[in-house]
């Protein structure tokens, strides 16, 4: 079985935002399942500022995570 997370180890920060970017449109899609009904949304929040901020709260939030898991990258002296 192949799972869309198999690690949050990533090579450089820049992977690791965009891993947190994708957790946070994997949680969506889990939540809500319908793509047909996400597409009728996003012109919804799309243009709303406070959801706009918010989805980026929730991708700051898995990034740090992910700098965690990665030791924030800092390499051993």
């Amino acid at each position: 079985m192949t799972t869309w997370l198999p690690t949050l180890i990533t090579a450089t920060p820049e992977e690791g935002y965009n891993l947190a970017v994708k957790m946070a449109r994997v949680a969506v899609k889990m939540t809500q399942p319908d793509a047909e009904v996400r597409e009728k949304l996003r012109p919804v929040y799309a243009n709303d500022a406070d959801a706009l901020i918010a989805s980026s709260q929730v991708v700051a939030t898995h990034f740090a995570t992910v700098a965690a898991a990665n030791g924030y990258w800092h390499k051993p002296s």
